[in-house]
C-alpha cells in the first residue's frame, strides 16, 4: 500500500468522473489495495482482486452497494434489496424475486423493447440534431423497466425523472442530496400504490408474479416487493441508459470501430460487449470487511469499507491485451460488469437485450453520425458512469 500523497483516488471528485482510467492504471500498479484515509475506505483495482472479491465470504453487502452515507448502513436492503444481503437471506430473496423476473418472461418482452426503441429511435432520427440522452437513452430503459412492471404509460416521464434526481451529485455534496431523498420518497410512495393495486387486481407483469412468487411457504413482504422495484429503477434504468450513450459515444470518438456494426449489424452485441469492458455504466461497487483480510501485503480491518473498481478490472493488461483500445470483437469473457457467482447480476440479460435491439434500431435507420463531445456533460455519481447530455447529428438511411 501506497502512502504517497500524490496518488489521490475519490469517487466524488469531479475529475475521477470525467476520466478515471489513468488513475486506475496507477492504483494497479502502486496500490492494488489502496486506502484513501479521508474517506475511510480501501479500494482494489486489479481484475483477479476483484473478481475474488465478489465471492469472498468475509466481504459482506449487508451495508449496500454506495459509499454515500446515507446509502451506506444495515437500512441499505430498504432501496437495494438483495444486494445489500448476504447468504442465507440473500439466496433465499434472490431465488424468490427470480421467480417472478424469469428469463421467459424477459424474452417474451423483445417484441415489445423492439417497439419501444423504434419508436424513439423514428422521432429522433427525423429531428436529426437532438440529445441522444433525452431523447433515447435516458427514456428508452425506463420504458422497458415500467413495461415489464406494469406502470402506466402516463407515469413513466415522472418515475423518470425522479431515478435521475436519485443518482447525480452535486460537487462538493458527499451524500445523497435534498431533491434525492425527496425522489426516494416519492418513488416509494408510488410503489405503495402500485403493489395495492396489484394485489386487487394482478395482471401479468412483473409486480404481479413477485406478489404471488412463493419457496416453500416463504413469501416476499410488500417491503420485500418495493425495495425490489426500487432497485430495477435505480439500478436497471439508470446503468442501460448509461450503457447505451456510452456505445454511442465511443463508436463516434473510433470511426473505425464504429465501421465494424454498421457494416455487419450481426456483430451488434460485440459493441455492447466491448463497451461493458471497456466503460462500464457501474464503475465500483462497496463491501464491508466482517474480518481482518490480508492482500498485499495489506491488512484491510474489520469494519471497514472496501470498493470493488470493476471499471479498472476491466482495464487490467493482466488480463486484457490492450486494454485502452476500444476494440468490437475482442474477447470480453473475463470482465468484471456484470460480477460474478451469488451477485452475478440478475439483469445482465435483459440489459444485453435492451442494448443490442436499442442499437440495432438506430444502426437501421443510421447511416452515419456525429457526437458534440464539447458540450457533452457527464453524471456525476460515485457509483455510476455516463452522460447527462450527449448531442448528436445522425444521417439517416
Amino acid at each position: 500500500m501506497t502512502t504517497d500523497t500524490a496518488l489521490r483516488y475519490d469517487p466524488y471528485d469531479y475529475a475521477v468522473h470525467d476520466d478515471p482510467y489513468p488513475l486506475y492504471a496507477r492504483l494497479r500498479e502502486e496500490a492494488p489495495v489502496y486506502r484513501n484515509d479521508e474517506r475511510g475506505f480501501y479500494a482494489l483495482s486489479r481484475h483477479a482482486d476483484v473478481m475474488s472479491a465478489f465471492q469472498d465470504p468475509r466481504l459482506s453487502s449487508s451495508h449496500g452497494v454506495s459509499i454515500d452515507p446515507m446509502a451506506w448502513g444495515l437500512h441499505a436492503p430498504m432501496t437495494m434489496s438483495f444486494l445489500a444481503m448476504d447468504p442465507p437471506r440473500h439466496t433465499l430473496m434472490r431465488a424468490l424475486v427470480s421467480r417472478g423476473f424469469t428469463a421467459r418472461r424477459v424474452l417474451d418482452l423483445e417484441p415489445r423493447i423492439r417497439d419501444i426503441a423504434r419508436g424513439y429511435v423514428d422521432r429522433a432520427v427525423d429531428l436529426q440534431t437532438f440529445d441522444f440522452v433525452a431523447e433515447i437513452a435516458g427514456r428508452f430503459p425506463m420504458d422497458v423497466i415500467s413495461e415489464l412492471m406494469g406502470v402506466p404509460e402516463a407515469d413513466r416521464d415522472e418515475l423518470r425523472r425522479l431515478a435521475d434526481l436519485l443518482v447525480h451529485r452535486e460537487e462538493g455534496v458527499l451524500d445523497v442530496p435534498t431533491s434525492g431523498i425527496e425522489a426516494a420518497g416519492a418513488l416509494f410512495d408510488y410503489y405503495v400504490a402500485l403493489l395495492a393495486d396489484r394485489r386487487a387486481h394482478p395482471g401479468d407483469d412483473l409486480t404481479s408474479a413477485l406478489a404471488t412468487a412463493e419457496i416453500d411457504g416463504e413469501r416476499l413482504t410488500d417491503e420485500d416487493i418495493r425495495a425490489f422495484l426500487f432497485l430495477m429503477v435505480v439500478a436497471g434504468n439508470e446503468t442501460t441508459a448509461k450503457l447505451l450513450a456510452n456505445a454511442w459515444f465511443w463508436a463516434a470518438r473510433h470511426p473505425d470501430q464504429r465501421s465494424v456494426p454498421f457494416a455487419d449489424p450481426a456483430r451488434i452485441p460485440q459493441w455492447v460487449e466491448e463497451t461493458l469492458r471497456y466503460d462500464n455504466s457501474t464503475q465500483m461497487l462497496a463491501r464491508l470487511a466482517a474480518t481482518d483480510i490480508e492482500l498485499h501485503d495489506t491488512t484491510i480491518p474489520p469494519g471497514a469499507q472496501v470498493l470493488l473498481l470493476i471499471g479498472s478490472a476491466n482495464r487490467d493488461p493482466r488480463v486484457f491485451d490492450a486494454p485502452d483500445t476500444y476494440l468490437i470483437g475482442r474477447d470480453t469473457r473475463q470482465t468484471a460488469s456484470f460480477g460474478v457467482g451469488r451477485h452475478f447480476c440478475l439483469g445482465a440479460s435483459l440489459a444485453r437485450l435492451e442494448a443490442r435491439v436499442c442499437l440495432e434500431e438506430l444502426v437501421a435507420r443510421v447511416a452515419d453520425y456525429d457526437v458534440d463531445e464539447a458540450v457533452a456533460q457527464r453524471v456525476h455519481s460515485v457509483n455510476v458512469r455516463g452522460f447527462m447530455t450527449l448531442p448528436t447529428t445522425v444521417s439517416a438511411r
